[in-house]
């Protein structure tokens, strides 16, 4: 059965996931890839401030296709989060609610998951277009040159993901192998 959420996610919310629950997202979420963190990263180490609040929020990397008439985006399928793994410890500790990707995390990840509480979402990769049904809206707030990695304001209804780590450090890609293994 599918839990529903509503997002921002508040650490209450993350602690009562398990690693392998489906959830469908209803609310706002984020977009940044690769580009953005970098240039979030760059703005803190020069003092700045993030271009949003990310306290709760829930970061989802990917870069949309253009959108067909009609549709306020185009495909929207995840992208491999472990390429972000190297600025994600700073925004989990700056209170980050959550992330939406696809793929393994790195051991400082998980720990910084477990540290603040979080959690780390898959979403289905290969079904972008589906997923992009799922997004009521879509609005650049930062980082207009990056083109489609700027960052993104989406406003999302049942969108679907599978907690893969949650706040406790249980990893859905580690047990559903040894799982497996058993069989």
């Amino acid at each position: 059965m599918d839990k529903k959420l509503s997002v921002p996610i508040n650490r209450d919310d993350a602690s009562a996931l398990q690693a392998g629950d489906y959830v469908l997202l209803t609310g706002t979420i984020y977009t940044a890839r690769d580009a953005a963190h970098k240039r979030m990263q760059e703005t803190l180490d020069a003092g700045g401030e993030l271009p949003f609040d990310i306290k709760d929020n829930v970061i989802y990397y990917m870069g949309p296709s253009p959108a067909r008439e009609g549709r306020p985006i185009g495909s929207a399928g995840p992208t491999t989060a472990s390429r972000m793994d190297k600025y994600t410890p700073v925004l989990l500790d700056m209170g980050m609610g959550a992330m939406i990707g696809k793929g393994k995390r790195s051991p400082a990840v998980k720990e910084a998951i477990v540290r603040n509480g979080s959690v780390y979402f898959a979403a289905v990769g290969g079904a972008g277009a589906i997923l992009s049904k799922r997004i009521l809206s879509s609005e650049v707030i930062a980082y207009d040159d990056l083109g489609t990695e700027a960052i993104r304001r989406l406003e999302i209804k049942d969108f679907p993901v599978v907690v893969v780590i949650d706040s406790r450090g249980n990893d859905l890609y580690e047990t559903a192998v040894n799982e497996f293994r058993t069989i």
